[in-house]
């Protein structure tokens, strides 16, 4: 058994060919789908965060709007840029979302991906300290997240407040109990997988990562994933943690499936740069008819080591055709795997 979601970039693009022409579009639409995906038994609507794009930027009001139109579906990052983040207000945007998800947030955090600006942390007044990259930034940052996130007390109160205070330290409210364990780490090698484990994090792969051994990605997703289990009990955390990957896969019962899609079905990975010093390798995608997807997707040894599936989906294809590529794998593929 899997959880299965979805991943949205919520790209617009005021193209004739796109049903995504603007950022209320995108908005509204990641809330349309997300109510048709709970509707067909998916688990999961995730939306990867971008600055300075034209994509989701802020995710927080989204994710409480979403969490406000659902009722059971999980709502979730792929990933939230950590090098931009103000940790503590972070953890009161977060906590509100949470708490108006009655607990379904599954938040995704990383170091973030190749930007649309050159140091765009900078412009919203971030700044790594002497002697540490912009890297180490990011994980000070969600240190912070991961301490704040606990509920204890760690602000002085002030002696004549404008209303009551409760007794001790005070915290950053508002607090959503249960939420640290729902904190998620992008993770784009072996050794941050590791470091999330350290600090108590799920693990998300996306459809890449560095390239440390030159084999396919699924076989390098899943040696990740184990050296992150390995790591997660040797810290002895009570819980089981859980694990996503990303994939991008269609499954092909339509003519309109086979034009958009039908040429997909025989990509490779890839090798490729994604900045000057890190060589990554970029998985493939899936698309075929749904027994050659199950017989593809039964030998991918990461989709097998995971206990979640985030699908990508083409989100300026509109709401109804997404709706439509998520049915189909619930409907034709997952069955069939026994994810279902």
């Amino acid at each position: 058994m899997k959880k299965i979601g979805f991943l949205s970039f919520g790209h617009w693009s005021d193209s004739p060919h796109s049903q995504t022409r603007t950022a209320s579009d995108a908005l509204h639409q990641a809330i349309d789908l997300s109510v048709a995906a709970e509707e067909l038994g998916a688990d999961g609507a995730y939306f990867r965060v971008h600055h300075f794009a034209r994509q989701y930027g802020s995710p927080f009001p989204l994710l409480a709007a979403i969490g406000a139109r659902t009722s059971r579906i999980e709502i979730g990052t792929g990933v939230i840029d950590m090098r931009y983040e103000n940790p503590l207000y972070m953890a009161e945007d977060a906590g509100s979302a949470d708490l108006i998800s009655d607990g379904r947030l599954q938040l995704g955090i990383s170091r973030g991906s190749p930007e649309q600006v050159v140091d765009g942390w900078r412009y919203f007044g971030y700044q790594p300290p002497e002697g540490q990259s912009d890297a180490d930034m990011a994980r000070t940052h969600t240190e912070v997240l991961m301490e704040v996130l606990k509920g204890g007390g760690f602000a002085q109160p002030n002696p004549r407040p404008m209303f009551p205070n409760p007794p001790g330290l005070l915290r950053v409210e508002p607090h959503s109990p249960g939420l640290r364990d729902r904190i998620w780490w992008g993770s784009g090698s072996n050794a941050t997988a590791r470091w999330a484990a350290e600090l108590g994090m799920n693990l998300q792969s996306s459809t890449l990562k560095d390239d440390e051994s030159g084999e396919p990605l699924h076989v390098q997703q899943r040696k990740q994933i184990e050296a992150y289990r390995e790591a997660w009990r040797a810290e002895g955390h009570a819980r089981e943690p859980r694990v996503s990957v990303s994939r991008s896969i269609f499954a092909i019962v339509n003519d309109l499936d086979d034009m958009y899609f039908g040429d997909e079905g025989n990509t490779e990975d890839k090798i490729g740069n994604i900045d000057a010093h890190t060589r990554a390798v970029f998985g493939r995608s899936y698309a075929a008819e749904p027994d050659v997807l199950v017989k593809q997707l039964a030998e991918d040894e990461a989709i097998a080591a995971a206990d979640t599936l985030l699908l990508t989906v083409p989100n300026q294809l509109g709401v109804d055709y997404n709706a439509h590529v998520i049915d189909s794998i619930l409907r034709h593929v997952a069955p069939e795997l026994g994810w279902r």
